[in-house]
C-alpha cells in the first residue's frame, strides 16, 4: 500500500462517507459534487475539452495533439444515478484518453429522481448512435463508465446484443454498480470497510432511479443481461467495496457466456479509486494497465 492510499483512504472515511449517508437533497448534492471535482480533480494540461451536441443530448469532447481522432473513448459518468456530469469525470477521462492516445467523449444523460428509468438507459444508446453517426466505425469504439455509469455501459452493451445492434472494439468500467437488487453478500459484508459507499443508502437510490420498475430488468441492472457473443470487457473493483459482488458476480456470468473478461480485483481501495490520480498511485497504476488494454483491441494499434 503507498503510504498516500493510507492517508486518504481514513480522510475519506471520515468525511466523505458521513455526507453521503446525511445527503437528502439531489440537487445540493450535485452542485457539491462539481464544487468538488472542480478543486480536486485536474486532468492533463494539454487536454482540449469542447462542449458538443450528441444527439439530444450535451457531451464533452476531449481531445489533444498526442490523439488519434479516428479513435475514441465512450464514456458514462457515474454517480449513483442522481448526479455526476462529463465535467466531474472529464479529469479522470483526459488522463486516460492521454495515455490511450484517443480522444473521448462524455455525453451527459438524464438523472434521477427527476428523470427515473428508463431515461438513462435510452439516452445512452441514443448517444451510442449519435457516436456513430458522428462518422466512427464500431470497431474504432470502446466504451466506459463508473459506478452507475459503469453499470449503464454494461447494460447499454446487454440491449445492443439482444438488438443483433454493431457493438464496439471494447467496454471497461470501474467499480460497476451492475445489480439493483443490491443482493451481493459484500453489500453487507463491506458496509464498514467501504470507505465511501454508505450501505445505508443503496435502498435509497434505487427507489430514486426505479420507482416501481422492476430492478432485475436488465437495461436497468446488467447482472441479468445476456452477454453472448459480446466484444472484450474489462472490469475493475476494490475487494472493500461494498460493490465488489457486483463486479465478481458478473465476471462470472461473462466467463460463463464465453466472453473475453478481465476482472482486477484491487486491494483497499477507495469506490472508482482512478478519481484520485493526482494523490494515489495505485489510482494512476490502474489508468495505465487499462490504457494498454484499449490499445490492444483489434484495428486500435499495431497489437505491440
Amino acid at each position: 500500500m503507498s503510504w498516500q492510499k493510507a492517508i486518504f483512504n481514513p480522510i475519506l472515511k471520515r468525511v466523505e462517507k458521513p455526507q453521503l449517508a446525511r445527503a437528502t437533497d439531489p440537487v445540493a448534492f450535485r452542485r457539491a459534487f462539481e464544487r468538488k471535482a472542480k478543486i480536486m480533480f485536474h486532468g492533463p494540461r494539454d487536454v482540449e475539452r469542447e462542449e458538443i451536441v450528441l444527439g439530444d443530448a450535451q457531451a464533452l469532447h476531449l481531445t489533444g495533439p498526442w490523439a488519434d481522432a479516428e479513435r475514441v473513448i465512450l464514456y458514462f459518468h457515474g454517480g449513483a444515478n442522481v448526479c455526476g456530469s462529463p465535467k466531474t469525470h472529464a479529469a479522470m477521462i483526459g488522463q486516460l484518453a492521454k495515455r490511450a492516445g484517443v480522444d473521448a467523449i462524455l455525453p451527459s444523460y438524464p438523472l434521477a429522481p427527476e428523470h427515473g428509468f428508463p431515461a438513462a438507459i435510452d439516452s445512452a444508446r441514443a448517444s451510442y448512435d449519435a457516436v456513430l453517426a458522428r462518422g466512427y466505425a464500431p470497431h474504432q469504439i470502446v466504451m466506459g463508465g463508473d459506478s452507475a455509469g459503469g453499470g449503464l455501459v454494461l447494460a447499454l452493451l446487454g440491449q445492443l446484443l439482444a438488438e443483433n445492434a454493431p457493438v464496439p472494439a471494447g467496454v471497461f468500467a470501474f467499480s460497476p454498480l451492475c445489480d439493483l437488487t443490491f443482493d451481493g453478500v459484500s453489500v453487507t459484508v463491506n458496509a464498514a470497510h467501504d470507505v465511501i459507499l454508505p450501505a445505508s443508502r443503496v435502498s435509497d437510490m434505487a427507489e430514486m432511479y426505479l420507482g416501481t420498475h422492476d430492478p432485475t430488468d436488465p437495461r436497468a441492472s446488467a447482472l441479468f443481461a445476456d452477454f453472448t457473443d459480446a466484444p472484450p470487457v474489462w472490469l475493475t473493483v476494490g475487494d472493500t467495496e461494498i460493490l465488489m459482488d457486483d463486479t465478481r458476480r458478473i465476471t462470472a456470468k461473462l466467463q460463463r457466456q464465453g466472453v473475453d473478461v478481465q476482472m482486477h480485483l484491487e486491494k483497499d481501495v477507495p469506490h472508482v479509486w482512478p478519481f484520485f490520480h493526482n494523490y494515489v498511485p495505485e489510482a494512476r497504476a490502474t489508468l495505465d494497465r487499462l490504457a494498454g488494454w484499449i490499445n490492444r483491441r483489434p484495428g486500435w494499434s499495431d497489437g505491440s
